[in-house]
């Protein structure tokens, strides 16, 4: 299989947002400006295409180069899965800033795959401005 990770393309959003649909990650559908704004703003922003598929997964972070790479989101097509694409996502990104931890929240399904790739659990906190 042919695939190519790329940097994101303002072109790419729809792609993007029709996996989140799919993922039914409807936070970023409903908030489809904020969206589309933070990939604009965020310095880790990556797609892998498949030749004939086009865009078939994501990743979207922030870093300062040096200590912290956090990766927001990660998405891989369901089609896709188990075929280490997002390993090679990961390896990729972590290629680039190969100084910084790389740091991400996950769910509870998506809790073996990182443990399968040596990440550890880390204590952290969230709040929304409205809370």
């Amino acid at each position: 299989m042919k695939i190519v990770i790329r940097p994101y393309q303002n072109k790419d959003i729809s792609k993007i947002q029709q996996l989140n649909k799919a993922e039914g990650w409807t936070n970023l559908i409903e908030n489809h400006s904020a969206t589309k704004e933070a990939w604009q703003h965020s310095n880790v922003a990556y797609v892998i295409e498949k030749e004939d598929q086009g865009v078939i997964g994501y990743v979207r972070g922030l870093t300062d180069t040096r200590v912290t790479l956090f990766i927001c989101e990660m998405l891989i097509d369901q089609k896709f899965r188990g075929l280490g694409l997002g390993k090679e996502l990961l390896h990729y990104i972590h290629s680039i800033y190969p100084d910084a931890r790389l740091e991400l929240l996950a769910n509870q399904s998506s809790r073996s795959f990182y443990e399968e790739l040596n990440f550890r659990s880390f204590y952290g906190f969230r709040k929304l401005k409205q809370e």
